[in-house]
């Protein structure tokens, strides 16, 4: 009688990891919500987000983009094209959100707060120092998303 529970155990263990395994491979439908439900109505293409920041350094807004990589899915991390090889970094603001490998190149709608990454070589020397410096990169700072809510949409 122990050998069957003991058996019926395994194979129950067994039986569980073989669905999450095939859970992680199973296609993403349309409309998969990950984090909150995704506010569409003021959401704008991803290559447009850099110009319609301006001088700002923080915003709240939705972006739809497609994802190019999953870096860590365990937290939410990935990185969505903003169009002219330009990259945006993303991650959910919450914790317990585990994202789909197989998110890769989807596009997605993603709300949340953008910010401008601060570069520290933007001609801000140190106070005091008379050194003259060699011309300074035009490097645009990169954008990073902090994600409340996503939503696969293609």
């Amino acid at each position: 009688m122990k050998l069957s529970r003991v058996s019926l155990v395994l194979s129950l263990l067994l039986f569980c990891f073989a669905y999450t395994a095939h859970a992680q491979n199973a296609a993403l439908p349309h409309g998969m919500i990950y984090g909150t439900q995704p506010d569409t109505a003021v959401m704008m293409d991803a290559p447009k987000l850099r110009e319609f920041m301006g001088k700002k350094t923080r915003i709240t807004t939705a972006i739809k983009g497609k994802v190019i990589k999953v870096t860590k899915a365990k937290g939410g991390w990935f990185e969505l094209d903003a169009g002219n090889g330009e990259i945006i970094t993303a991650h959910f603001s919450r914790g317990g959100i585990n994202l789909p490998l197989n998110i890769k190149d989807r596009v997605v709608i993603i709300d949340g707060v953008a910010k401008k990454n601060f570069i520290a070589d933007d001609e801000q020397h140190f106070a005091g120092d008379t050194t003259t410096y060699k011309t300074h990169s035009k490097e645009l700072p990169r954008i990073s998303f902090e994600v409340k809510g996503l939503m696969v949409y293609q």
